[in-house]
């Protein structure tokens, strides 16, 4: 089981926004923050840590899990509205699984940051 992990931005103030908005729909919250790295989760257990540095190289593909594709879908709108590039819009991955629901973003810096459900509609 992974504890937690953590992404470099070049514009903390910026992409923190952009995680507070994207992550939202998928209950994420910003738990803590100090200095130039802050951290989400939920239920008050920080997972996912964004912070000031030397962007990483590649770029690193995170996917949040959702309980619904409705979520999906949230997580899609939430993070195109905050500013993210699209790279895959919402829907069924059935090469994956045949139940795989996902969707893909890009943050500022390139990151691939996805949403998916498992479960069937």
């Amino acid at each position: 089981m992974i504890d937690h992990m953590g992404i470099n931005v070049s514009n903390f103030s910026e992409s923190k926004k952009f995680y507070i908005a994207a992550l939202a729909p998928l209950g994420y919250e910003l738990l803590n923050e100090f200095g130039p790295v802050a951290g989400f989760g939920i239920d008050g257990e920080a997972d996912f840590w964004v912070g000031e540095g030397e962007v990483n190289t590649p770029r690193i593909h995170v996917a949040f899990r959702a309980s619904s594709r409705e979520q999906v879908n949230a997580f899609y709108e939430a993070a195109m509205t905050a500013g993210g590039r699209d790279n895959g819009a919402p829907g069924l991955r059935t090469h994956y699984h045949p139940n795989y629901y996902g969707a893909f973003v890009l943050d500022f810096d390139g990151h691939n940051i996805e949403a998916v459900c498992h479960t069937p509609e």
